[in-house]
């Protein structure tokens, strides 16, 4: 008996995964839940298994194509058994790239080759087998020798490519130019700067991080800037809305997502339910476990949608300030600088200034010209820097 391996619906509002790796080869021996293949969707790796045990007979989707709920992948059954092309694989013919025969797809699927990107040369357009394996001869002259990266080399930079060279697009960093084009498309974007004196929040995580460390805690900055972007939520409740053509929704609910590197990979935003009923201990559990599993590739889809807004830490890398982008359908984002020692004016208990030395950073935030004016949107960072400034 033949058996179809679907799409299954991974989320709400998932209607269209890509394949990122086949598991298992044409000819493999697959057990019943064992992990088949992975895709991702809203830039989350997921894994598909096996709805029955057998013999992988036929992979439908290549290794970079996309897929949507419902398609079928791929085909389960007995050594013996044989798949009638014509009449069970009709879903193997996409609108983008007509149908692929199992030759092709197996081709693709060993050596990652990305079928959306071939000009067939079969009739009315097909890919055959020659154009994929033209396509990996190609692949195979262009490919620049890959050399050993240490974790810390990885994390400063990545290597650069070599000169010439042609790199395909991922399916996340395809995500994430669209959402990029989408988001610049649907608001107007206008950028707001203010600078905040870390004094007090240092000194707070200095006397708190070791007792943090002892349930297992990383006590981070990012748990302090989320603290106080819900406050500043909570007393602006307008930057926690969303347009629409109808009027402004303003969200019950503050979910805050917090954008985290994926190194060459691109970027990807957890969002932290119920930030506003969090404490500082829950604040840095939430963005620890968060945050270890996005680079762990351990998200499920869920956990990456339902954002009301968001972070990012582009400081990490040296940066003072930037310019945002914001994830639709949010309001705004906010962006932290690179801490720094700076020379500051202060004024004592009477008014008098002095020279003093205090760790700064500049808070970018950018906002929806639709839903904020100028002084509403100066008032929310306003409000992030005081809590900020003034944390006890």
């Amino acid at each position: 008996m033949l058996t179809k391996v679907f799409v299954p619906r991974l989320g709400e509002g998932v209607e269209e995964v890509n394949l990122t790796k086949w598991l298992k080869a044409v000819g493999d021996a697959v057990q019943e839940l064992e992990p088949l293949l992975e895709v991702n969707t809203d830039k989350v790796d997921t894994e598909i298994p096996a709805p029955a045990s057998g013999i992988l007979l036929q992979i439908l989707f290549a290794e970079g194509a996309s897929a949507r709920v419902g398609d079928v992948l791929a085909i389960i059954g007995a050594a013996t058994e044989q798949v009638n092309t014509e009449k069970q694989m009709a879903s193997a013919e996409t609108p983008k790239m007509g149908f692929i025969s199992p030759i092709v797809a197996k081709i693709a699927a060993e050596n990652s080759i990305d079928l959306s990107q071939l000009k067939g040369s079969g009739r009315n357009g097909r890919i055959t087998k020659n154009d994929a394996l033209k396509s990996l001869e190609r692949g195979k002259a262009t490919e620049a020798p890959k050399k050993q990266k240490t974790e810390e080399q990885t994390a400063l930079a990545p290597e650069p490519p070599a000169p010439g060279s042609l790199i395909p697009h991922t399916a996340i960093r395809r995500s994430i130019a669209r959402h990029m084009v989408e988001s610049k498309q649907t608001s107007p974007h206008v950028l707001t700067i203010m600078e905040a004196d870390l004094s007090r929040v240092i000194a707070h995580r200095n006397a708190h991080k070791t007792t943090f460390a002892k349930d297992g805690l990383n006590l981070t900055f990012t748990a302090y800037f989320m603290q106080a972007i819900t406050a500043g939520l909570k007393t602006y409740p307008q930057v926690n809305s969303s347009w629409s053509n109808e009027g402004l929704l303003i969200h019950k609910a503050i979910n805050l997502g917090m954008a985290t590197s994926l190194g060459e990979d691109g970027l990807i935003v957890p969002v932290i339910k119920g930030a506003d009923s969090l404490s500082l201990l829950g604040m840095a559990r939430a963005v620890n476990d968060l945050a270890n599993r996005a680079r762990a590739r351990k998200l499920q889809p869920d956990e990456v949608r339902g954002g009301t807004f968001t972070l990012t830490n582009h400081g990490i890398s040296g940066s003072l300030f930037a310019f945002p982008v914001i994830n639709q359908p949010q309001c705004g984002i906010l962006g932290i600088g690179a801490l720094q020692k700076r020379v500051m004016v202060v004024a004592d208990e009477l008014g008098r200034d002095s020279i003093a030395i205090r760790p700064m950073i500049y808070l970018s935030f950018v906002f929806d010209h639709r839903i904020l004016d100028g002084a509403s949107a100066d008032w929310f960072l306003a409000k992030v820097k005081e809590t900020l400034e003034n944390w006890a």
